[in-house]
């Protein structure tokens, strides 16, 4: 039971927990759980198109299969990639379409979004699965109009969720008060630079991890760090300008190559979007790739892109499990599935 407002007590709806027992999808069936998963998701599914559609943005249907991983095992790669053998032919199961949104965008003039599953190679825990939606687009524009197109799109999200399913959001999470709060929300999240991250949380190694390898070094947010500085900032935060080396090589670079063109939008578990400004030409993106000691072979047709068609955009990847954990006030993201997957595992249904 859980108290609203101090006097309305609400029965809470609660996970079969697929995940700890794949047998337990029969109760699903049975369980408000199901219903409000499947609910949220229709409200999300609803939400992202009408408002990529209320700016002329185009969907756009793409493989799940890669030759060319956003997340390489360069440096600062945070991702280990899925490989596949397709008829003989090594693949990869994509860890994000992004590749693709920066090349539809290229004949979309006002950019490309999509809603689909993405792939990584580690297991599945409380804030990670190995099979996750992603809610991503590619715009026109550098880091500051992407982020604010962000938050518009995270106003927009909250407003459908309230229109389509309170009810069930409010059974589970017992409140509706967060959503309103940011679908009503005026101006822009709080915002610091990494550096101005690290500063205020004392470069404290609880909170801030450095890495080191070869002759790179950088750092990163630990998870704590994450939901100190969401704490410290009311519930929401940008942190923006990392190390280049603890993001992808085709970030942006700031200031020569120390610092990058991205932000992540801290709420709820912690990382819930990332986003960032790419490289507008290909000597941008070799000098990217050599940093990270990343091989240009595999990348050899985005260097060509840029060279055919240099251009500035900027995009951002949605967890959408993420989303739903923070929607549903619930932190157990393996709950978000309506059906468990997990690496090396064979999961019927």
């Amino acid at each position: 039971m859980n108290t609203v407002s101090g006097s309305i007590t609400l029965p809470l709806t609660t996970p079969p927990t697929l995940w700890s027992d794949p047998e337990r999808f029969l109760k699903l069936m049975s369980s408000p759980w199901g219903r409000t998963v499947i609910g949220l998701q229709n409200a999300i599914s609803v939400g992202t198109t009408k408002f990529w559609s209320e700016r002329a943005v185009s969907a756009i249907h793409l493989p799940v299969t890669t030759g060319s991983v956003s997340s390489p095992m360069g440096l600062g790669s945070d991702s280990k990639p899925v490989p596949v053998d397709l008829l003989g032919a090594r693949t990869y199961l994509a860890d994000s379409m992004q590749f693709l949104l920066e090349f539809g965008t290229r004949m979309a003039p006002n950019g490309c979004y999509y809603l689909m599953p993405s792939f990584r190679g580690e297991d599945a825990d409380e804030t990670h699965l190995s099979q996750f939606y992603h809610s991503e687009a590619e715009i026109p524009g550098d880091l500051d109009r992407v982020s604010e197109v962000v938050e518009e799109y995270l106003r927009s999200l909250c407003r459908t969720v309230l229109e389509l399913c309170p009810g069930s959001v409010r059974a589970t999470a017992g409140t509706t008060a967060h959503l309103e709060e940011v679908a009503s929300r005026q101006g822009g999240f709080d915002r610091m630079t990494f550096d101005e991250a690290a500063k205020l949380l004392g470069n404290d190694p609880r909170y801030i991890r450095h890495e080191n390898e070869g002759s790179g070094a950088w750092r990163t947010l630990t998870r704590a760090g994450e939901r100190r500085l969401i704490e410290h900032c009311g519930g929401y935060v940008w942190v923006t300008h990392f190390d280049h080396l603890s993001v992808p090589f085709y970030q942006a670079f700031e200031d020569g190559d120390r610092l990058a063109r991205n932000g992540d939008l801290l709420f709820g578990m912690g990382e819930v979007v990332g986003a960032g400004e790419r490289h507008v030409t290909a000597e941008q993106v070799r000098a990217g790739l050599q940093l990270h000691q990343v091989p240009e072979d595999d990348y050899s047709w985005y260097v060509a892109m840029r060279q055919h068609a240099p251009m500035l955009t900027s995009g951002f990847g949605l967890g959408v499990e993420r989303f739903m954990m923070w929607a549903l006030q619930h932190w157990d993201i393996r709950d978000m599935q309506l059906l468990n997957r997990a690496n090396g595992q064979v999961c019927n249904p």
